[in-house]
């Protein structure tokens, strides 16, 4: 019975100790002790918690994830390439893109034996505007200072001065209605330079020299079309390549690459900016000028008939310190360019006499052609420029003047190409012949920009500013015919563009008395729905010299106030239903004009008269011009 004790005991033990042999060291239960339910639970609950926590991070990278590939997305440099034809606007086969300086301009460009044509208005609007096209007569000309050079289409010789000369190169083409100059045809009177690249074909042409800001390209990288990383690549940039900086932004600079792209580039990405002076050797055609040496006092004198010319002697006993007469003589009688003239040789010869000067003055209005179509018709034609010349110049030796003072006043928009390039025609023939050229000009405005002072002032003598009209026959309201203001802003608008020597400022001898009645109801229906309706008197006006405006003042027996604005005496009185108006030109508001004249140094003045002035107004036109 012992021995089955001692085996119960010893199984037993084994069991225990295998049992105990299987159990993890945490279970903790070496002392035979169970884990209570709380502690259970906490284990359960901290389990739980260490799932949640791997779930949470799982979350978090994966949002990181998303966050980073958007970040890339957004700020990662983008390799899409920018269309290149889009880029220089070319459209079909044949197109050439061009870029001028710092602009890419229209595609109308060809590629034709090597040889790089440009079509005209590129030429005329971004290059050298003295290149005139006449599709009219199918002639492409350049004016020189005592020459004209002429080329026909299709042809490889052209003629300066009709002495022939020739090319290897056709040197103008046509397409359609479109004229197409070689480049290098261009460049032999231009200072330009220009490098013609492929993939697409396009040109880089340069137009302005001097001091330039240019950096070297730090490392490699590449010209986009916007600022930022995301904006399409427009062109590949290698290390030590220099680019032209047009202007800076905040972490890009606009550059032009070597071949014309232009486009941005990062900061960080250039190094050693600086001004460099760049130039060309170019021989620039000099337009001599006549200048007189003293200062300018031109009258113009409305000569109406021949007899109109016996009254020169009186004309010139009138006045004081005058060295120019302008009479009226020349209107062009049709659209082919033939004149009517009343220039008289015998009042050219008293003037000289007196020690005044003639310049004869030529109008496309007040008799023969007068409006803006046929001024139109008779510049737009190379033929015509011609007649008009020819005759202007043979009328001018004819009678010994010393110029030609042109007033055109109808000239349009479309006609400004025109009418300019008869002013260089013109000049060139009055260079040759030893005549003064003025030309009269409106006050500066944006509406008849067409006029070019800016071309004028180089190829003509004298530039007019014909500084009244402010308030014009037939204005809608009345006001100054000119006041101080518009004066004084005629000439610093004409400066900007017209050296100081070069200008005349015009100021006129007269005034307008102006009738405002109020509108009858009938009068204010019919004017709705037209620019009249703002305007609620009919106004009427008559114009006066300075003499008479003054007695008509007085005979109303009004007083006069001082218009500071205007920079003039001013009345106003009513009689028979009516509002009268007067803004006087009289020795204050002209004296005002005149010191305006010595203040910007400028050639002289010129005054429209109707032969009613004080002699105490030409005592202060000699004081001013001596």
């Amino acid at each position: 019975m012992e021995d089955r004790g001692r085996s119960s005991r010893t199984y037993d033990n084994r069991r225990t100790y295998g049992k105990s042999q299987g159990r993890r060291p945490s279970d903790n239960r070496s002392s035979g002790r169970q884990r209570t339910p709380a502690e259970r639970a906490r284990m359960r609950r901290r389990r739980k918690r260490q799932r949640m926590i791997r779930f949470v991070l799982l979350i978090i990278l994966i949002i990181a994830a998303i966050a980073g590939i958007i970040l890339w997305k957004r700020y990662s440099p983008s390799k899409e390439q920018y269309d290149m034809k889009k880029y220089y606007g070319i459209e079909k086969d044949g197109q050439v893109g061009i870029t001028v300086d710092n602009k890419v301009v229209e595609a109308e460009g060809k590629l034709e034996g090597g040889k790089v044509y440009v079509a005209y208005n590129i030429v005329r609007d971004y290059i050298n505007s003295r290149f005139y096209w006449d599709p009219n007569e199918n002639v492409l000309l350049y004016m020189l200072p005592e020459d004209m050079i002429s080329v026909d289409v299709g042809s490889k010789d052209y003629s300066i001065s009709r002495k022939k000369k020739s090319e290897d190169y056709v040197i103008l083409k046509t397409e359609g209605n479109t004229a197409y100059i070689a480049l290098d045809f261009v460049q032999q009177y231009t200072n330009i330079d220009y490098e013609v690249s492929n993939n697409p074909d396009h040109v880089m042409i340069r137009t302005k020299w001097g001091k330039t800001d240019v950096a070297t390209v730090k490392k490699n990288t590449q010209v986009r079309y916007q600022g930022g990383v995301k904006s399409p690549v427009l062109a590949e940039l290698k290390k030590k390549d220099e680019v032209t900086v047009v202007e800076s932004e905040q972490n890009w600079k606009k550059v032009r690459t070597a071949d014309g792209v232009i486009g941005y580039v990062k900061n960080k990405a250039l190094k050693n900016e600086e001004k460099k002076n760049i130039t060309r050797k170019f021989e620039e055609q000099d337009y001599s000028n006549i200048s007189k040496d003293y200062t300018i006092n031109m009258a113009w004198h409305n000569v109406t008939n021949q007899d109109a010319n016996n009254a020169v002697a009186q004309r010139i006993a009138q006045t004081k310190g005058l060295t120019t007469l302008a009479p009226t003589w020349i209107h062009v009688a049709d659209t082919n360019g033939n004149i009517s003239s009343i220039a008289s040789a015998d009042y050219v010869s008293y003037a000289h006499k007196q020690n005044v000067e003639v310049w004869m003055t030529v109008r496309d209005f007040d008799g023969g052609i007068s409006s803006e179509e046929e001024s139109y018709e008779l510049l737009s034609y190379t033929s015509r420029r011609e007649t008009l010349i020819t005759q202007l110049i043979a009328e001018a030796l004819r009678v010994g003047v010393d110029g030609i003072n042109v007033d055109f006043e109808k000239i349009s928009d479309k006609c400004g190409e025109h009418y300019i390039e008869f002013i260089r025609e013109l000049s060139v023939k009055c260079r040759q012949n030893g005549l003064v050229l003025s030309v009269d000009n409106y006050v500066p405005k944006s509406f008849n920009t067409q006029y070019d002072r800016k071309e004028q002032g180089i190829v003509a003598d004298y530039v007019v500013i014909m500084g009244y009209d402010e308030y014009y026959a037939g204005s809608p309201e009345a006001g100054p015919v000119s006041s101080y203001n518009y004066v004084k802003e005629g000439i610093t608008e004409t400066l900007k563009e017209v050296p100081a020597e070069k200008v005349i400022s015009g100021i006129p001898f007269f005034t307008r008395l102006w009738k405002e009645t109020p509108k009858t109801e009938e009068e204010l229906k019919s004017d709705k729905g037209t620019d009249a309706e703002q305007y609620s008197a009919t106004v009427e006006s008559d114009a006066y010299g300075m003499d008479n405006a003054q007695a008509i003042v007085k005979q109303a027996g009004v007083d006069t106030t001082w218009d500071k604005k205007a920079g003039q005496n001013y009345a106003t009185w009513e009689a028979d239903g009516s509002k009268y108006e007067i803004w006087l030109e009289d020795s204050k508001s002209i004296e005002a004009k005149l010191k305006l004249m010595k203040k910007y140094k400028l050639a002289g003045t010129a005054e429209w008269s109707l032969g009613q002035e004080s002699s105490d107004i030409w005592n202060l036109i000699q004081k001013y011009v001596n």
